[in-house]
């Protein structure tokens, strides 16, 4: 398929720059894969749609304040965008600067401390910091969370709070599991009190999601690497879920990149079982995957010639995603990050 087929015009005022506010304030349009069928809803009614039995997953990656400014000890303006923190002082990082830092140049970053370029590995470069605090700490203190390009207003106390999952755990993300962003805690003890239970995976986001396709032909895309860790119990869990009937819900496209990577036939797992596991994931999900998990997604809506766009078209189908993003824009659904949410159920295949 070609990057044009998952193009649309969106209004600029439908991209949402706040959140609301209330968490759970946002609406929900439920998208039926096997017939198209759309109905438009609220958040806060998710629970009359899940069943005793089912599973949630979410994904508890943290973000981290990962947008540093600073100079070339040469010279010119720097801004740093850590990709990957590697380990205690290294990290992996998108520079913008008028020219490109060389290798074995230094950066003064926050006028608090300095790194040092050691590598480049295509379009990241690695840098060490020449500090006695660790890189986490380092960001903590002097970063900046690093919000989408698509919003236009420089981070404040109020995204510092709401652009974190109230569940997020583990630091390592540079963009929010947005799909997450909708639930308070008062939510999660409704679910759990209708019997639904709830696991976690951890997909540390890069800014990579925010990348549209630039190639014609979506199979020649190179799609970012992202680490991810799922543990035996949410592997148990799901294994109890699928055999007592109930269906596995990913509350975010990283949760379902999670699950589904964990599931590939590889060299290790011919089979294509699904593996307690910890690694980088590539996965790049497109019209024709055979989805081994996840039943039904709770996501987001999704930037024009996306992979996430490419992704929601694979689960619920290419028509059926045209369809729901024409009426959700008719509809005036508020779009992206800070946006709207869509409950989708997988579209039927010779699989099933």
């Amino acid at each position: 398929m070609r990057t044009q087929d998952f193009d649309f015009l969106l209004p600029s005022n439908l991209i949402a720059q706040h959140p609301t506010t209330e968490r759970t304030a946002s609406r929900l349009l439920r998208l039926n894969g096997v017939d198209g069928h759309l109905s438009d809803d609220l958040f806060i009614d998710l629970p009359d749609y899940l069943q005793a039995g089912d599973l949630l997953v979410f994904n508890d990656t943290r973000v981290i304040k990962a947008r540093l400014f600073g100079q070339k000890h040469s010279g010119g303006n720097v801004e740093v965008l850590i990709e990957r923190v590697i380990n205690q002082h290294t990290a992996y990082a998108h520079v913008r600067a008028s020219r490109a830092p060389k290798i074995g140049s230094q950066l003064k970053l926050a006028d608090a401390f300095d790194v040092e370029v050691t590598a480049r590995h295509d379009d990241l470069f690695e840098l060490r910091f020449l500090s006695d605090a660790s890189v986490l700490d380092l960001l903590a203190q002097h970063g900046a969370l690093p919000l989408p390009p698509y919003i236009t207003h420089e981070a404040t106390n109020e995204d510092d709070e709401r652009y974190q999952t109230v569940f997020s755990k583990h630091l390592g993300a540079v963009a929010a599991p947005t799909a997450g962003l909708h639930f308070d805690e008062i939510m999660l003890e409704k679910i759990k009190q209708k019997g639904v239970d709830i696991a976690y995976v951890t997909l540390h986001v890069g800014a990579g999601t925010f990348q549209p396709v630039r190639v014609d032909n979506i199979s020649e895309h190179k799609m970012h690497s992202e680490l991810y860790h799922i543990s035996q119990a949410t592997i148990d869990m799901i294994a109890q879920t699928k055999l007592r009937g109930g269906k596995v819900t990913a509350i975010g496209t990283t949760a379902l990149r999670a699950l589904e990577s964990a599931a590939r036939c590889t060299e290790s797992n011919p089979n294509g079982e699904l593996q307690a596991t910890s690694g980088e994931t590539n996965i790049f999900i497109t019209p024709g995957h055979r989805f081994k998990v996840v039943d039904r997604l709770f996501t987001n809506f999704h930037l024009p010639k996306s992979t996430l766009l490419m992704l929601v078209s694979a689960f619920a189908g290419v028509e059926n995603i045209k369809n729901a993003y024409a009426h959700a824009i008719a509809q005036q659904y508020r779009f992206f990050s800070y946006g709207d949410a869509m409950l989708i159920e997988r579209m039927q295949t010779n699989d099933d």
